[in-house]
């Protein structure tokens, strides 16, 4: 099948970026004549097999993602048929293998070594969708300015990482790894994750700074039916407008690379998506550095339906992939599609040229043992400075969904139950893809709790299992899960979890998922609390004590009895290292929690795909009529959000006056100021997310609800107001219309400003034609 473009794609891509990241372009090295030179001599020297060894990527070591290990690796390293390693980190591990190529091969050609560090490497952050509820970008780059410096000191210089998939529906799995389901705020993500990978002006020879890996571009955030590598559908106006903004965000911050997704777009995988790899990525975007594939994506194309081994091998080569993850369909197919004419020569030569620029770029080529000290690595692998800043920006990331009765912040005086199957699980705090992190290192809630309240009495009940059913725990043991199935049966665990709960003044529970039950191939099609954990919290309730519900997940899950009987609920994610500390200093009031989601949470599953920024339609439902019949609505539920987008409470309270515009009417080259006054009417000082929303309230074609186009964080003490500035500028106001053309279209706009997507003050203007 021949995947023809269509003539307007021609046009580029020109996303907006995010409000606050400045657009940069790629490296000045990328035309510096001295690498070219160096790599036209180099590959002068080469034959063709030693080119297609450096299309070849190798897993090598402590983790496998899939089902296949690579062969013959230290055989193939002598003869010059790898390109780089991925899975192998230390610096006594990766220096043999580096060795063995520099000494051993014919050109001594260096090895790039990979690993998946997606929130922190030996320190872990918490999971990336939690990093996006503090809406914090400083706090964000540091992360990753962090996890640079311990991933290179362990031996690596490339992470894949950042993904910034737009993900809308919470049954997927890998809805933990991303940034949610906003386009601008993704945007603004992606660019603080490249800036903190590779560090000032993207100088990759710097000891610190590693190369960062765009994914998975792309679409695969919209796997129908949340199910995992599933199909994607969607129009190119949807593609572009909601969808690819942060994957272009990530190349004008300039990423070193490019990961490829295993979903098919408009019928052909993105693996051998000639108009994605080439007419999109390189052509329109100006991307210059190199693309891989994720695991054994090429000889999964053969399961997709698009041919033989040698087909799908040349139909990923001719598309503008690079590198072969794993699946060694390059190594063992090329030398015949160039012979059989199906892969020119110079398609081979553009793709080995540029692993090899990425290899001049990290500074390989001059030094290849570059950052391999295991000095190094003990001086910084988890540093104190390291562990506070894990601490603070876990905070930072936790939610306050619910608060009433002043349940929180808790007395560090009297007894607490400490109550549910996560409260002192080390392993699950540090969520899924935490990579080289060590869970015996992390702190579990209750350790975080007695150590911030070494006179409180605390007494602690399982109360019930994080899942009881047999399959379920055999598929997450098999994958490193460690959960035992208690003996006793749920009555029992419940019972004595009340008496607990009877002796104490207030109940903390920590309920949700385990940490494998989010991630890659980790899709819920039931996204409550599994096992018995409601029927715990029920019998909690009944107690008549205040109940607290600690969080840990990976995903949106719908908690309508919860937040109907809860007296409050935290949301943690799951918060990394410094988890139970960070929990404790917002539980005990010593930090005001501060964050908003970024993924709309549902009542019920079977609302989702749930996402705030939705179209109008011909009948919608205001909802204030219960017998409108014919109107887009449901019979048994409303259409309405638990929580929505951007939501979140403090301990204290925030009110915001109406925005006031400097403008009624601006033309298409003028900047709008939006002001809005914010005030702190609580009790306690406080941090909040000023959001900004636009609606384009008629258009060539249909346009969203809200659009969010700013954020400020704000810190207000106690009683203190601030006028706060938002500038709607003229790219805010485009979009990609039927003819998919960037522009704006003059007519009525609102703007709103509040809290969160749903509570929010409105003003008007207009936009005046050209």
């Amino acid at each position: 099948m021949k995947f023809i473009p269509l003539a307007t794609l021609a046009l580029s891509l020109a996303c907006a970026p995010a409000a606050q990241a400045q657009k940069k372009t790629a490296p000045a090295s990328t035309s510096d004549q001295k690498m070219k030179a160096f790599i036209d001599d180099l590959m002068g020297k080469m034959t063709q097999d030693e080119k297609i060894g450096q299309l070849n990527l190798v897993s090598v070591g402590f983790d496998v993602t899939g089902p296949v290990v690579s062969k013959d690796v230290d055989a193939n390293i002598r003869k010059g048929l790898v390109g780089g390693v991925f899975n192998t980190f230390t610096p006594i591990a990766v220096r043999k293998l580096q060795e063995m190529a520099i000494k051993e091969s014919r050109l001594h050609i260096p090895l790039m070594f990979g690993y998946d560090v997606i929130h922190g490497h030996r320190t872990i952050f918490p999971i990336p969708l939690g990093l996006s509820a503090s809406w914090d970008m400083a706090a964000v780059e540091q992360s990753a300015r962090i996890a640079a410096e311990e991933s290179t000191a362990d031996g690596l210089n490339w992470v894949f990482s950042p993904m910034v998939d737009i993900a809308r529906d919470a049954r997927w799995g890998r809805i933990s790894e991303g940034a949610g389901e906003d386009p601008y705020l993704g945007s603004s993500i992606a660019q603080a994750m490249v800036r903190g990978y590779q560090g000032p002006g993207n100088d990759l020879t710097k000891e610190t700074s590693v190369m960062a890996c765009l994914k998975h571009f792309a679409l695969y955030g919209a796997a129908e039916a949340g199910r995992d590598y599933n199909t994607t559908d969607m129009s190119r106006q949807r593609m572009y407008n909601e969808y690819m903004p942060p994957y272009k965000a990530a190349i004008d911050a300039g990423v070193g690379s490019v990961m490829t997704s295993f979903n098919d777009i408009n019928g052909v995988p993105a693996t051998g998506n000639k108009w994605l790899m080439t007419d999109l990525l390189r052509k329109q975007w100006g991307f210059n550095g190199f693309v891989v594939t994720d695991y054994t994506a090429i000889n999964e194309m053969m399961e997709h339906g698009m041919g033989n081994a040698a087909q799908v091998s040349a139909l990923a080569l001719n598309a503008g992939v690079d590198q072969d993850m794993v699946g060694e369909i390059f190594l063992k197919n090329v030398a015949q599609n160039v012979k059989s004419g199906a892969v020119s020569k110079a398609q081979l030569d553009a793709a080995c040229r540029r692993i090899l620029e990425a290899k001049y770029r990290l500074g390989l080529f001059q030094d290849p043992y570059r950052n391999v000290s295991q000095e190094r690595a003990t001086a910084t692998l988890m540093k104190p400075e390291f562990l506070a800043a894990a601490r603070d920006i876990a905070r930072k990331s936790l939610v306050l969904l619910k608060n009433e009765r002043s349940a929180l912040p808790l007395k560090k005086t009297g007894s607490i139950a400490l109550i549910g199957p996560l409260a002192n699980r080390q392993k699950d705090v540090i969520g899924s893809w935490s990579g080289a992190g060590d869970w015996k290192q992390a702190v579990s809630v209750e350790q975080g709790l007695r150590a911030a309240a070494p006179g409180l009495k605390i007494t602690y009940a399982k109360g019930a299992n994080i899942a009881d059913d047999a399959q379920m725990l055999e598929r997450l043991n098999a994958h490193g899960g460690e959960l035992e199935l208690d003996k006793r049966s749920s009555e029992d665990m419940i019972k004595e979890a009340v008496q607990v709960a009877q002796g104490a003044d207030v109940i903390v529970a920590v309920v949700g998922e385990s940490q494998g039950m989010t991630g890659e191939a980790a899709s819920r099609a039931d996204i409550g609390l599994p096992g018995q954990q409601l029927e715990l919290l029920k019998a909690l309730k009944k107690t008549g004590k205040p109940l607290v519900l600690v969080l840990m997940n990976g995903r949106p899950l719908t908690l309508t009895w919860e937040n109907q009987n809860a007296d409050a609920i935290l949301e943690t994610w799951f918060a990394g290292t410094q988890a139970g500390h960070a929990i404790a200093d917002v539980l005990f009031g010593a930090y005001n929690p501060s964050g908003k989601i970024t993924a709309t949470f549902p009542q019920v599953v079977g609302q989702v795909p749930l996402y705030y920024n939705h179209k109008n339609t011909g009948r919608p439902y205001a909802g204030t009529d219960k017998l409108d019949k014919y109107k887009s609505r449901y019979l048994d539920v409303s259409n309405e959000p638990l929580y929505p987008f951007g939501y979140g409470l403090s301990y204290t309270t925030f009110t915001y006056g109406k925005p006031t515009l400097s403008k009624p009417s601006i033309s298409p080259t003028e900047t709008l100021e939006v002001k809005v006054t914010v005030q702190n009417t609580g009790q306690y000082d406080g941090e909040e997310v000023a959001q900004l929303y636009i609606r384009d309230m008629v258009g060539s074609s249909s346009r969203p609800v809200k659009e969010l186009k700013g954020f400020q964080k704000v810190m207000l003490k106690k009683g203190e107001s601030k006028t706060l500035t938002f500038r709607l500028a003229p790219n805010d106001l485009k979009f990609y219309n039927n003819d998919l053309k960037w522009a704006a279209e003059p007519g009525d706009f609102k703007v709103f400003v509040g809290g969160n997507s749903r509570d929010v003050q409105e003003a008007g203007f207009k936009l005046a034609a050209q």
